[in-house]
């Protein structure tokens, strides 16, 4: 095996969790000839293939699955350094990454972050509200928010608070349509709703139970979709308390169609300890308790 250059490490995490040299590139601040040059000196010197080509990107190879496993305690072990020794850690400065749903990223979160970011300018936070699932070992975010506590890998975790949800309509619909008095006054009704084959976790699975009353479906893929939906008077649907709560022009019906669902904040176990997300990580569980009826206590 030869002698390789440390730094080509950075290269190869990049590209292997994105899969494209372009977006590594980005991730890197370097041009993407330059990264595609870092990954073929380090093939070189380990003489081992260690990604597939193709149109739709860059896949590992075994041997690539092999020394990725290495590279990410390598990653661990500097992290944990930089950590200890404080340096530039101390100054809470750098990126710190925060992967949510969409509803809480969106209705909560962002105003919140304002606060944090003002409080430190050289700290950059990057809110990434998406309907879908983060990797933490891929380093695709530095702290996430999950729908269930992560029962693999090596992350830390702690639930975040519970919150409800429940049928909403907007005034202007219940005017035009009326509100349902029953559950089975829903039979023909266009109801707002999720796409069923983008679900990414069991616990989005609300409509499953309304099913049998026999409502027609408007689908939206985000929760903001959803919301702006019912606002429009397109029908009822599902919606967050903390987020319904903002506009007026909502109104609660049929209340006794009520969910309760939890979410959990994760993050890395190599990374927990760093300052800034620590402090970032303490700052989320100190505006979900100081505003803890938003979640659970309804309009």
């Amino acid at each position: 095996m030869g002698i390789f250059n440390w730094d080509d490490l950075r290269f190869f995490l990049a590209v292997a969790r994105t899969g494209r040299l372009t977006v590594a590139a980005r991730q890197l601040e370097a041009d993407h000839t330059t990264v595609s040059r870092r990954i073929l000196a380090l093939e070189a010197a380990l003489k081992t293939k260690f990604f597939e080509r193709s149109p739709q990107g860059y896949t590992l190879t075994e041997q690539g699955e092999q020394l990725l496993a290495h590279a990410e305690n390598i990653e661990s072990q500097a992290l944990a350094v930089a950590s200890e020794l404080g340096g530039a850690d101390l100054s809470l400065s750098g990126t710190v990454r925060i992967g949510v749903p969409d509803g809480f990223g969106t209705y909560f979160l962002a105003p919140e972050l304002g606060t944090l970011a003002e409080r430190h300018p050289s700290l950059t936070l990057q809110l990434v509200a998406l309907p879908r699932t983060f990797s933490l070992s891929k380093r695709e975010v530095d702290i996430a928010v999950t729908l269930e506590q992560p029962t693999e890998g090596r992350v830390v975790s702690r639930k975040l608070t519970d919150y409800r949800l429940r049928l909403y309509a907007s005034k202007d619909y219940i005017d035009r349509h009326g509100a349902p008095a029953l559950p089975e006054d829903l039979a023909g009704r266009l109801m707002v709703t999720y796409v069923a084959d983008l679900i990414y976790s069991p616990a989005l699975e609300y409509f499953v139970g309304l099913e049998k009353y026999g409502p027609r479906h408007y689908e939206c893929a985000s929760v903001v979709a959803q919301l702006e939906a019912v606002r429009a008077g397109v029908g009822p649907g599902i919606l967050h308390d903390y987020a319904a709560r903002n506009y007026p022009e909502l109104q609660v019906v049929l209340p006794e169609i009520s969910f309760l669902r939890s979410y959990w904040i994760v993050t890395h176990a190599e990374i927990r300890n760093l300052r800034r997300v620590a402090e970032v990580h303490a700052f989320m569980l100190d505006r979900v308790n100081a505003r803890r009826r938003l979640f659970i206590g309804g309009k």
